[in-house]
């Protein structure tokens, strides 16, 4: 039985607050939802710690949008969908491609400044693109001016009010209807949040895996609490790696921005061979899944724990004036871009599958929308195309904030308020003598090992077996800080992306399966896994 709230509670002996929209998170998906719901409602953002910390301020690449005379909507969309290998869901890839250039004007008017090459913007290339759509900002720091931009708009409005530091337990809910969330801060414990409307987005899930470019606050919470209040989750086997991220023994991964490959970089193994090329007809531009196999292919061939990425041989300035954060950074760690090779490896970057939501960003639970990595639509099928993630952030962010704001009377009281309380037997909670950082630890490296980069049947059941043993005391019992319910909402997710992979007898995208190495389409073909607490999974085609 699935546990409906992690921790005990009496709704009337808790103090509480009441907001017409609460929306949980901020990053470019969250704060766009916030601006635009704010025209006519009130607004409250709560946010586990600081409102930048996440993996919007750390996007270095750029925005992939159809912002050039030469390009065109139709090749945007056609790229999109031929990497998602046939589980894009049309209609949200056409929203995503025709309302991108507007989303990204609106942010320019508010203030955002994205580099140029005279009066026209500077783009570049990624991996899955037919030509050059991605324009960016300060070198490879595109995603902190997004979020510096909507930070500003946000704290101008004053519709809008920020809880900084307070973690959201659980939703409230009753019969399938969100009446808001259960959070917790240190100065005041815990605390209701009454919510006519509520917007999930709150990330990903990077930090499940041992090495990951994500920030330390995603970690799949939003999804687990959707969960537990009937949410329906979808794709949950797809999680995207990014192919190149700095790998020096000791130091945290950081990302190396895939237009260091758009720009000419080459990757290379520890022979100096440029290997690519065997692997697929356009090379360092190949899809992420691609590239991220077959890194992991020649790491294996040659018995070591990287290949190189090559860019000594661009222009010096050039390097200089594009990618200035990650020049920065490798030089802290002692490596000179302009004429050492970076060491380089597959890592943790994205969760394709989510929280299933129409296009509103509504969820099959009355008054609970999602939206950004937190969401899934079928936008990315089982590979994103690269830099899609900031554009998905802004479009949805928007139409979701929308949708919520229109639908909701602004001051409006919430009635009939169930008497919601929290009773599940969580067995011998005072028994807490256990070491939950060991077990984080320990589900990392497992997440890394058996739902990697390739997975096979039995590996996957043997994950099954870990996890469950985990679960089976880690989940009955009760927590009062939120590292120790991050580990539950951790483990949680963990079953539910290994159920996923499970189910999913075939390759396709980033999902690939050494016991099952070929696309099915006559048994896969557009079928999509949802995931709920009332069945145990369902096959559906969207």
């Amino acid at each position: 039985m699935t546990k409906f709230y992690l921790t005990s509670f009496n709704i009337k002996k808790i103090s509480s607050i009441q907001t017409d929209i609460l929306i949980v998170g901020s990053g470019v998906a969250g704060l766009c939802a916030a601006i635009e719901a704010a025209k006519y409602t009130k607004v409250l953002i709560i946010t586990k710690d600081k409102l930048q910390d996440g993996n919007t301020e750390q996007a270095q690449g750029g925005i992939a949008v159809v912002l050039s005379r030469e390009d065109s909507f139709k090749g945007h969309a056609e790229d999109t969908l031929r990497v998602g290998s046939g589980l894009c869901n049309e209609e949200a890839v056409r929203i995503l491609v025709d309302e991108g250039p507007s989303r990204v004007q609106e942010l320019i008017q508010w203030g955002a400044n994205f580099d140029k090459e005279g009066e026209n913007f500077s783009f570049t290339q990624e991996a899955g693109h037919n030509m050059r759509r991605i324009i960016h900002a300060k070198g490879d720091a595109t995603g902190a001016e997004v979020e510096r931009t909507l930070i500003l708009k946000v704290k101008g409005n004053k519709n809008i009010k920020i809880l900084e530091h307070t973690f959201a337990i659980d939703l409230l809910h009753k019969d399938r209807i969100c009446f808001g969330a259960v959070v917790y801060n240190e100065k005041e414990g815990k605390k209701a949040i009454y919510a006519q409307k509520t917007i999930l987005a709150t990330g990903g899930i990077g930090q499940i895996y041992r090495e990951t470019t994500n920030s330390i606050v995603a970690t799949g919470c939003g999804l687990a609490l959707a969960f537990r209040a009937g949410a329906k989750l979808m794709d949950m086997e797809f999680v995207q790696f990014h192919p190149t991220t700095l790998y020096i023994a000791g130091a945290a991964r950081i990302l190396i921005s895939e237009t260091i490959r758009g720009e000419g970089g080459m990757l290379k193994n520890k022979y100096g061979e440029r290997f690519m090329g065997k692997y697929h007809e356009d090379g360092e531009l190949a899809p992420r899944d691609v590239v991220s196999r077959a890194i992991l292919r020649e790491m294996k061939k040659s018995n070591d724990t990287h290949v190189y990425l090559d860019i000594t041989h661009l222009n010096s300035r050039f390097l200089e004036n594009r990618f200035p954060g990650i020049m920065e950074v490798c030089f802290s760690l002692g490596i000179d871009i302009k004429k050492d090779l970076i060491p380089v490896r597959p890592t943790a970057h994205y969760m394709i599958g989510g929280i299933k939501t129409a296009m509103n960003g509504g969820t099959n639970v009355e008054n609970l929308y999602a939206c950004g990595e937190t969401a899934c639509s079928g936008l990315h099928g089982a590979n994103r195309l690269a830099s899609n993630s900031l554009l998905e952030g802004l479009v949805f962010g928007f139409s979701t904030g929308f949708s919520a704001g229109k639908s909701i009377r602004s001051g409006g009281r919430i009635k009939n308020i169930p008497e919601i309380s929290s009773t599940m037997d969580y067995g011998n909670s005072k028994d807490l003598d256990l070491d939950k950082e060991d077990i984080k630890n320990s589900l990392k490296s497992l997440m890394s090992r058996y739902l990697g980069i390739e997975r096979d049947g039995k590996a996957l059941l043997e994950a099954q077996e870990k996890i469950d043993s985990w679960s089976s005391y880690v989940m009955k019992k009760e927590f009062f800080h939120p590292k120790a319910w991050e580990l539950q909402n951790m483990l949680q997710i963990a079953k539910l992306m290994q159920k996923a992979a499970l189910i999913r007898r075939e390759s396709r995208g980033v999902h690939y399966r050494k016991d099952f190495p070929k696309r099915n389409d006559s048994e896969w073909q557009e079928s999509h896994i949802e995931l709920s607490k009332d069945k145990d999974f369902e096959i559906i085609t969207i």
